[in-house]
């Protein structure tokens, strides 16, 4: 599938409701199939302010899919094989930090890997190597971008911070909390951190909108995270999640000219003469413009 002659859309990963917003129109559902599977659901595809907007339920209508079991490879891919050239990562975290209260906004700058799923969250592979720098994971311009709206909106936001990704399915323990703590992590999660990955290899600009949900269970004086406490929280964030998207879509400029936009440049190794048809074949819509050259 080629996509160089879509204009640059953006795309929003996150809870199935974040589409709900005044003024998305002409919606549709598309379901598409990826060299790496499925991705968690049928894309909805929209047009809000006059940009196409693609939203991707992370977890399926549902909430269907565990972490541990999501197809990241497959939810980026076709996010990119649509054209998209940003996206809000909405997510929700745990709190590492007292002053990072449940339902504020964090805006994180860094991540540390605590996966042990780290193969799956590259695109290359079978006769192409690619290494991206990745020192700063998050794409600045448009965390900024959200962190404007955010403010603008009257919500209590943290300009950056350290996301820690965990495994799941089941919360932290205590020990687990504690050293977190102690490492000087903001914030801990289960899935965004492949996705930045991913997107970065995917030359797309990423940045995540995490939203509090709880205080892990490093906060003796208040009750363990648990499911229920989580998902009232969740509801609340969701809806501060669409002011912000509403708000910040506007103001993503038209033309994909970041720096992570060409993130492929130094990052291909592979002599072009080496690469196997059938993986260019699979990597089409990453790698199209070096193929076409």
């Amino acid at each position: 599938m080629s996509n160089s002659s879509q204009t640059p859309a953006i795309g929003v990963i996150g809870g199935s409701g974040l589409y709900e917003i005044d003024g998305f129109e002409n919606t549709e559902e598309i379901h598409i199939d990826t060299p790496f599977g499925k991705p968690s659901d049928a894309i909805l595809a929209g047009d809000f302010a006059g940009r196409r907007v693609y939203f991707l339920p992370r977890h399926g209508k549902g909430h269907r899919i565990l972490p541990s079991e999501l197809n990241h490879r497959a939810n980026i891919w076709a996010l990119r094989s649509l054209n998209v050239r940003w996206i809000v990562a909405v997510t929700a975290v745990g709190s590492l930090q007292e002053e990072y209260a449940p339902r504020d906004v964090v805006l994180p700058d860094q991540f540390f890997d605590r996966t042990s799923q780290r193969k799956d969250a590259t695109f290359f592979g079978n006769g192409i190597v690619a290494h991206i720098g990745f020192s700063d994971p998050i794409s600045e311009n448009l965390r900024c971008l959200l962190s404007d709206s955010s403010k603008n909106l009257g919500l209590n936001v943290h300009d950056r911070g350290t996301y820690v990704n965990m495994d799941g399915p089941a919360f932290s323990t205590r020990a687990e909390s504690e050293t977190n703590r102690k490492l000087g992590f903001d914030v801990i999660g289960m899935t965004n951190l492949p996705e930045a990955k991913l997107a970065r290899e995917a030359e797309i600009s990423l940045a995540t909108l995490a939203m509090i949900t709880d205080y892990d269970c490093w906060k003796v004086e208040e009750d363990a995270v648990n499911a229920h406490a989580v998902i009232e929280h969740v509801h609340a964030n969701a809806e501060n999640a669409k002011k912000i998207l509403a708000d910040v879509i506007p103001k993503i400029p038209i033309d994909a000219d970041w720096p992570e936009h060409s993130a492929l440049d130094s990052a291909l190794v592979t002599d072009r003469s080496l690469w196997p048809d059938e993986t260019v074949q699979n990597l089409k819509p990453l790698i199209d413009r070096f193929v076409t050259k």
